[in-house]
């Protein structure tokens, strides 16, 4: 099967006067469609810039400095501008971490709708308010003829957020790179946009990559997950043989850092010190300050093994887990 989506050897830097933030260094992923791909790791592991790439979004002082991003089979790293605007909102979509990045709050739903619409078909006003009113409903907003009159202040946080996702959906794109949309909802909200983002994706075979901290997200709704840390994917595989098996002792600790039925009255888990400042990383393993497992051989940089279906990188590994 082709895939949607393919990212090789990607990076990201910025060049400011401080120095070069390596903010992604060296990425690889891969997503088929109907896939959802959970893409984790602490704030500042270079989650968001990963997709901000792939979609043309880096700003200077940023720059993709190499790699590749084929889409579909053309490449679109570094693209013309006017390639990657008829790709944006058309057959990629983003969804960000607050709605109001998409929204503009002194248009009506319906008018930015329709304009979403417009921008990339040859379809009369009638017919897109009705395509965009039917995709409301789909997303789960009661009344959305109602909603549609609505100025963006006037839903909630969570109605905003569905919006979003629908104005996403709108153009039945390929791929849809969601941001940590959830992030800022209740917990019941965030289940209900959750499975509605995984439902619409199953019936329209679009891909999905979910950008999150929370493993416990990505565990219910994604197929595979890469888990990225100081810019590079330390371990990535199908999400059973992960959370069942993680192999990187990072990912062991951003599940011990998780609440669950098995832990309860203990302490959870907690990595010791901070994510390491990416403009002055550590030689070696960028982990090493902070792992219990670091020894000598820590001062050089993993290289990737594989081992089946799946890739980490590290010189201590929890083989017994990746062997079970």
């Amino acid at each position: 099967m082709s895939k949607t989506l393919e990212v090789s050897g990607l990076k990201t830097h910025f060049f400011m006067r401080a120095g070069v933030a390596k903010a992604v260094d060296g990425v690889d992923f891969s997503i088929g469609p109907g896939e959802v791909m959970g893409l984790v790791g602490e704030s500042g592991s270079g989650k968001s810039i990963t997709g901000f790439s792939i979609i043309g979004l880096i700003d200077p002082p940023g720059r993709i400095v190499e790699g590749s991003i084929r889409f579909k089979g053309a490449e679109i790293a570094n693209a013309p501008e006017e390639t990657l605007r008829t790709l944006r909102g058309n057959r990629i979509a983003m969804i960000f971490q607050d709605p109001m990045m998409t929204l503009n709050p002194v248009l009506r739903v319906d008018t930015q709708m329709i304009e979403a619409l417009q921008a990339h078909k040859k379809i009369g006003r009638h017919d897109a308010w009705t395509k965009a009113r039917d995709t409301l409903g789909l997303v789960g907003i009661p009344a959305p003829d109602e909603r549609m009159r609505a100025y963006p202040h006037q839903l909630s946080g969570g109605m905003r957020q569905r919006v979003a996702i629908a104005t996403a959906f709108l153009n039945e794109p390929d791929l849809i790179i969601a941001d940590e949309p959830t992030t800022a909802l209740d917990v019941t909200i965030q289940g209900q946009i959750i499975h509605e983002a995984q439902e619409l994706c199953r019936r329209s075979g679009a891909s999905l990559i979910w950008i999150t901290h929370d493993l416990a997200v990505v565990a219910g709704i994604a197929d595979h997950i890469s888990v990225m840390y100081a810019g590079r994917i330390v371990e990535q595989g199908d999400i059973d043989d992960v959370i069942d098996r993680p192999a990187h002792p990072y990912t062991v600790g951003l599940l011990g850092s998780v609440p669950t039925a098995n832990n309860r009255g203990q302490k959870l888990y907690q990595i010791r010190g901070m994510a390491p400042n990416i403009l002055a990383l550590p030689t070696g393993c960028a982990f090493k300050e902070r792992c219990p497992r670091r020894s000598p051989d820590c001062e050089t940089s993993p290289e990737a093994t594989t081992r089946g279906e799946k890739i980490y990188r590290c010189h201590h590994p929890h083989l017994e887990a990746v062997e079970a």
